[in-house]
């Protein structure tokens, strides 16, 4: 669908029957438009349209994706096997105080227009058949290294730091630092970045007339010292917009045990609220509201360049509304207090379990389904002796070096199973956790799979690569030794934890604190 903002008219000849239809099939796609650029924003769910195409261009501000260094970006997760891609698109909220609104919501006149901070970090991940969608949350406070970063406006570099908050990331150049700083922790390869300031959140909270939000009392998020958001609720639901929506998502004093975890529960919470209003309310009838809606969303937005253009973002939203509700989970990565006892840091094997999943494009509500193993491509395989294979060693891992000679046993093994173009590749020892076999273009998969096959490799570790110019047999650290590749049985399901939500659960409720209720 072109979005190209042109009215040709009724063709000549035709009565006002036609005119009336058409008439009418343009108001449903101008009423769609209600829904595109705040779909996006808060998980992009349904409609589609244009309306003032070139002045809502202009409204939308733009900066770059990543502002490390080229050769430590994480590499691109690969198609599946109907050539379908997931898409990862980091949603960041910022407490930039460089306007008096902004300051105004945000508070702290000592920070006025000083660096900007990345308060609300969430990872959003769309499977590459979009049947479901993952969203991953980083407390404020989670400590973190920081890669060097290039401000591209002022040209200054800002050198790496160890150890330093992830909200810290976002002054030091901008958003594209926040999402080098993703790359580094999670080696996910991220597509885009959205970013909404304080003012941003407000004029989008007012502008879909207000999200239902719940607690299980009486709350009122202020402290004996100042500190709070200021958010006051009676029990029950409530349907909140403007400086209260905003009040919500950075309460911390009053939710649960008043930490960033519990505010990234609330987070949680105001979102799956807000994608069920979109998809229920996705059409307004009023000419007035349903411009100022186009105004606020686009005005409110930050992107990359990628998504710089209603036209992009109507491609992504139509790709983010294809996934149900019911299949989008939303969790908090898994997390432990740092030695200060203030702060957090990852949780090392459950964070890097919920990483593991994205990369892989594993749903973490576990309800994938299984591919079978002897699933085969359509292009037949070469003759075992004709299929050139390049073996290398990847069996070095951080802990241990490589095995010496491994790539040089593994090409004797293949060549006394008939592969005797197979050949030893020593110019590169790349590290790789799980042996895999690598091929350039869809006529080779066929013989990376009869390679795979012979060997006794899954199908799911046939990956088609373009760093790769042939069939590449890549020996990973869980094939150190022996004759028999046996693969290690993965447990696909998502850590426990009880900031985990459904996009269906319209029953979630906040706990008060009890020393925040009256």
């Amino acid at each position: 669908m072109s979005l190209t903002p042109q009215d040709p008219g009724p063709p000549a000849g035709h009565g006002g029957g036609r005119r009336g239809r058409d008439g009418r099939r343009r108001a449903r796609r101008a009423l769609r438009w209600s829904a595109i650029v705040l779909s996006v924003v808060i998980l992009g769910t349904s409609g589609a349209g244009y309306l003032y195409y070139r002045h809502l261009n202009g409204n939308i501000k733009k900066d770059d994706l990543n502002l490390g260094n080229a050769k430590d970006r994480a590499a691109k997760t690969e198609a599946n096997a109907a050539g379908q891609t997931p898409l990862n698109i980091l949603l960041i909220g910022s407490d930039a105080r460089n306007s008096k609104e902004n300051q105004k919501l945000g508070g702290a006149k000592d920070t006025y227009n000083t660096a900007p901070r990345a308060d609300v970090q969430m990872l959003l991940h769309v499977s590459a058949d979009r049947s479901n969608m993952s969203v991953v949350s980083m407390p404020r406070d989670t400590l973190v290294d920081i890669p060097e970063c290039t401000d591209p406006d002022t040209e200054k570099t800002y050198s790496a730091l160890t150890s330093a908050m992830t909200n810290d990331s976002l002054g030091r150049g901008g958003p594209g630092c926040t999402v080098a700083t993703w790359e580094k922790l999670t080696d996910i390869h991220i597509d885009h970045f959205i970013m909404v300031d304080f003012a941003g959140v407000v004029s989008m909270a007012d502008a879909i007339g207000g999200v239902p939000v719940c607690v299980d009392a009486n709350i009122r998020s202020h402290t004996s010292s100042g500190k709070g958001s200021g958010l006051e609720l009676e029990k029950g639901t409530t349907y909140i917009k403007g400086e209260q929506a905003l009040q919500w998502l950075r309460t911390r004093y009053g939710f649960e045990d008043n930490t960033d975890i519990a505010r990234a529960k609330a987070q949680h919470q105001y979102m799956n609220s807000m994608v069920r209003e979109l998809r229920e309310n996705a059409t307004l009838n009023s000419p007035n509201k349903l411009r100022k809606l186009a105004e606020t969303a686009t005005e409110a937005l930050t992107v990359d360049d990628g998504l710089g253009s209603v036209t992009k973002l109507y491609d992504l939203s139509n790709e983010l509304r294809k996934v149900p509700s019911k299949r989008i989970t939303m969790t908090t990565m898994p997390w432990q207090y740092a030695s200060d006892g203030n702060r957090v840091v990852p949780k090392p094997e459950e964070s890097e379990k919920v990483f593991r999943l994205v990369r892989e494009d594993i749903a973490l509500d576990g309800k994938d389904k299984k591919k079978a193993e002897d699933e085969t491509s359509d292009d037949p395989a070469a003759a075992d002796d004709e299929i050139a294979v390049q073996v290398q060693n990847g069996t070095r891992t951080s802990t241990q070096t490589a095995v010496t000679g491994r790539a040089g046993d593994v090409t004797g093994l293949l060549v006394g199973k008939g592969f005797t173009e197979a050949k030893s590749d020593s110019s590169t020892a790349p590290s790789q956790a799980k042996t895999v076999v690598r091929y350039p273009s869809a006529d080779l998969e066929g013989d990376a799979q009869r390679v795979a096959k012979a060997l006794g490799i899954p199908m799911s570790s046939v990956k088609k690569s373009t760093d790769v110019s042939g069939v590449t047999l890549v020996v990973g650290a869980d094939w150190r030794s022996g004759t028999a590749y046996k693969a290690a049985e993965e447990d696909d399901s998502l850590p426990e934890s009880e900031d985990t939500f459904n996009g269906a659960d319209t029953k979630a409720c906040m706990h008060v604190n009890p020393d925040f209720t009256w």
